[in-house]
């Protein structure tokens, strides 16, 4: 393969300890998504929506990556690779992918949101911060894309697909867009698809095959025979 595109979502990093969002017990399940993802529930109560994010910062801090992850990092070692991520945590990062393209932004970073300045962050986050660029205090968030926001790097990531050989999913539920179209704007360019999921997301018909198992023993597998 020439260039391999991949796009990464919660199941990845679940078997790393980092919940997703979408099962039965997700954190959906616990917390209205208009509450904490939204501009909107921003503006209600910062508090909550910072408190939540805390956490999630805290809960990545305590992961590691895991096989799927060193995997990952090794086909990028040995073949052309695109990696995009529906995730915002950093373990690609750790587990030694140099460049990943992080759609929906990164819980390790802040954004202000009065001037738009973007800077790595790693401990708790409350009202009182100030951002380094412009000094306003009150404005400073996650730097994670939130519901009813536009993601990251869309001209980057089609652009990748356009020049695809293979376009692979791992870890995704299919429900999220833009993201889970990229399956059929790939068909559509004659790139060959695959899944890797623990069950078929739901765009599962998308593709031209699938592997079905756990990340971290399926994606070390699927690298090990494409290397080989």
């Amino acid at each position: 393969m020439d260039h391999i595109v991949l796009l990464t979502g919660a199941g990845i990093s679940a078997e790393s300890g980092l919940g997703t969002f979408r099962d039965a017990d997700g954190l959906w399940t616990r917390y209205d998504l208009a509450d904490v993802a939204t501009p909107e529930g921003y503006v209600r109560d910062p508090d909550l929506v910072l408190d939540f994010y805390n956490a999630r910062r805290r809960n990545c801090a305590e992961a590691a990556p895991n096989a799927a992850h060193r995997a990952l990092a090794r086909l990028a070692e040995a073949a052309r690779v695109t990696l995009i991520t529906q995730n915002i945590d950093d373990l690609h990062e750790r587990g030694g992918s140099g460049e990943v393209i992080h759609m929906h932004g990164e819980i390790m970073r802040a954004l202000c949101g009065n001037c738009g300045h973007r800077w790595g962050w790693r401990g708790d986050m409350g009202r009182a911060d100030r951002c380094p660029s412009c000094q306003s205090t009150g404005s400073v968030r996650p730097d994670v894309v939130w519901f009813g926001e536009i993601p990251y790097h869309l001209e980057r990531i089609s652009a990748a697909l356009s020049s695809a050989d293979l376009f692979v999913a791992i870890g995704t539920s299919g429900a999220v867009y833009p993201a889970a179209g990229f399956v059929s704007e790939a068909r559509a360019l004659g790139v060959e698809t695959l899944e890797i999921n623990l069950d078929p997301s739901e765009v599962a018909g998308q593709f031209d095959r699938q592997i079905l198992g756990k990340a971290t023993e399926t994606v070390p597998l699927w690298v090990e025979g494409l290397l080989s």
